[in-house]
């Protein structure tokens, strides 16, 4: 498992016009090559009047698979513009597929490059990105005096707190990032004076959405 990925945070679809043509553009996040040409061939589905439904994508924790298709339009002025957006910003587990309504005016080679960059980035800042961090759940048992000071902390080092549960102690579930655990764990047993115990539970994926990469 990766420590870290960035990827769209949810599936969606965004549109611009330019020059009077209409650029949806539809996201999906996806795990498989199959997944992705699925999505692609629903969307062409569904936009079977448009011009063109241009695609890219980016699969695997390493971008192992990256694919794109101009999908009519002039070699290297769509598919491959939609490509480096994704590629630039990181992402990797998506599709992306921008339908294009002809409005009757020409964009050029130039133009259309332009125009198809423009609408994956528009459509990634309205559906926005989220970064992906492997993180442990640790129950941190604690006695009821010092849940004040340990929510101060966790407060401050902004650790997320999954649950509270009350019993005879007070058990703060804290997710952590996998990399920081022990030094995570050395820092509060020094904070409580050596008076708390860990139970390491399950490892996931913690998402949070992150502000769009514009250079």
């Amino acid at each position: 498992m990766i420590e870290r990925y960035l990827t769209v945070k949810e599936d969606g679809q965004s549109e611009i016009e330019i020059k009077k043509s209409r650029f949806i553009c539809s996201f999906k996040r996806v795990t498989t090559e199959e997944e992705a040409k699925t999505f692609i061939q629903a969307i062409k589905k569904e936009h079977w009047k448009a011009n063109h439904n241009c695609s890219a994508f980016v699969i695997g924790d390493k971008s192992e698979i990256q694919r794109s298709s101009d999908d009519g339009e002039p070699s290297g002025t769509a598919g491959i513009p939609m490509l480096e957006v994704l590629k630039k910003n990181g992402l990797i587990n998506v599709v992306a597929v921008v339908t294009r309504y002809f409005g009757g005016i020409k964009l050029g080679a130039g133009g259309l490059i332009r125009a198809y960059t423009q609408a994956v980035s528009h459509g990634l800042t309205e559906i926005g990105i989220v970064e992906g961090t492997l993180q442990q759940e640790l129950a941190v048992a604690i006695t009821y005096p010092q849940l004040g000071k340990l929510e101060n902390f966790l407060e401050l080092q902004q650790v997320t707190v999954k649950e509270t549960r009350y019993t005879d102690q007070v058990i703060v579930v804290c997710m952590v990032d996998e990399t920081g655990i022990s030094q995570f764990k050395a820092t509060v047993t020094e904070l409580l004076n050596g008076q708390v115990t860990f139970e390491k539970g399950p490892i996931s994926y913690h998402e949070k959405r992150i502000t769009l990469n514009k250079k």
